[in-house]
């Protein structure tokens, strides 16, 4: 039995555009705390003692504690926080369990959802928060709406890397006997 036919069919529908936008700004919140503290380790482990200092080793770092973060939750049942949060899951193509060496792909090709903006940015020689910050969100937009030129509604690095985001839900509890 293929991994496919164990899922029901349910379980592979492509959620709602709208639905993953939620979830992906729901772990936007929750990276911000995982940055956090990894900054804050990072700045105590190297007795930084001016925030200018060591930024590209902390971008390093960050860089490292996101692909961990992201790689262990995909590798181990398919769902962030956000992802069980939102009834989403990752899966392969035909409805398997993720690799950790297909996670990090995904990981690597999921930056492609930023780098036309820092690129534009870098470009125009922009410094300004406010100007890269609306050029993020209007590349995370358009990127977005890409997904309506893939016939099967994944985002674009989903179809790289043989992974797609399906509906998710969870088994019925089984109520518990008194005995």
């Amino acid at each position: 039995m293929t991994a496919a036919a164990a899922q029901p069919t349910d379980q592979l529908a492509t959620p709602s555009l709208l639905r993953r936008l939620a979830a992906f700004a729901y772990e936007g919140m929750l990276l911000f705390a995982v940055a956090m503290l990894a900054t804050y380790l990072y700045s105590a482990l190297t007795q930084q003692r001016h925030a200018l200092q060591g930024q590209v080793g902390l971008r390093a770092f960050l860089f490292v504690v996101l692909a961990v973060y992201f790689v262990w939750f995909w590798s181990r049942g398919g769902q962030t926080v956000a992802m069980r949060a939102w009834h989403l899951r990752l899966v392969t193509t035909d409805g398997g369990t993720i690799s950790q060496g297909r996670a990090m792909l995904r990981y690597l090709a999921s930056w492609i959802w930023f780098t036309p903006a820092w690129l534009t940015a870098w470009l125009a020689d922009l410094h300004s928060p406010l100007q890269i910050s609306a050029l993020m969100a209007a590349g995370v937009v358009v990127y977005a709406l890409l997904t309506f030129l893939n016939p099967q509604r994944q985002f674009w690095h989903d179809a790289l890397c043989g992974t797609r985001i399906t509906v998710w839900k969870p088994p019925p509890r089984r109520a518990q006997s008194d005995a």
